[in-house]
């Protein structure tokens, strides 16, 4: 019996910290990362979300005036996924931007324990900063399309080191112009983060990569 709430305490440690400090959070953070399911993917999903406000078409009466918080409605919105082995192959670099994630009182929200072995078997949602949130959505968005799970690390690596200017940047180029110009970014930042299908560049450029930024 000992041993078998021993093994539990992971578990609801997660848990009662999700709920006391992260759960409020999500509710008002730029993007939110949630821990869950999609058809025809393995499981865990991982899916990005982010805030966007817009003007809340069912409040008529206020349409001559300026945006306030009653006139803008704030929604999520999924901007990429990552599931299967492009996830394995990520997940120790998503731990360390996570880990980065501080609330106001600038204390480490420790997010990357949620994705661990024990933290991934639950279903949650966690809040991310605009960096953080930028950088997965990026990651999240660019692993599309690619066979090759050296070039999917590759971007996750070097999105990793990009500034959050960068990151937002970058970002907003891929989900902000419209659907062929998005579709345009996402092609060219494919090549200049990692490479033509089959380079033979890819190798030498993870190896390096990997030394650089040590998991």
């Amino acid at each position: 019996m000992d041993k078998k709430m021993k093994n539990n305490k992971p578990h609801s440690d997660l848990l009662s910290h999700h709920k006391k400090y992260l759960a409020s959070l999500t509710r008002k953070s730029s993007y939110v990362l949630r821990i869950g399911e999609k058809a025809k993917y393995p499981v865990p999903v991982l899916i990005i979300k982010e805030r966007r406000q817009h003007p809340d078409k069912k409040n008529k009466t206020r349409q001559l005036q300026l945006p306030t918080e009653e006139t803008v409605k704030k929604t999520l919105v999924e901007i990429g996924y990552l599931a299967g082995e492009a996830q394995r192959r990520c997940l120790p670099i998503l731990r360390n931007i996570v880990a980065k994630v501080r609330d106001d009182a600038d204390i480490s929200l420790k997010l990357q324990r949620y994705l661990t072995k024990e933290g991934l078997q639950h279903r949650l949602t966690l809040p991310l900063d605009e960096e953080a949130g930028a950088k997965l959505g990026l990651i999240f968005r660019l692993h599309s399309r690619i066979k090759e799970m050296d070039r999917v690390e590759i971007i996750a690596r070097r999105v990793s080191k990009f500034t959050r200017e960068e990151a937002i940047y970058w970002l907003s180029r891929t989900t902000s112009f419209g659907p062929d110009a998005n579709r345009w970014a996402l092609a060219g930042l494919r090549i200049l983060l990692s490479g033509q299908p089959g380079d033979k560049g890819a190798e030498r450029m993870l190896e390096s990569l990997r030394e650089s930024i040590k998991d």
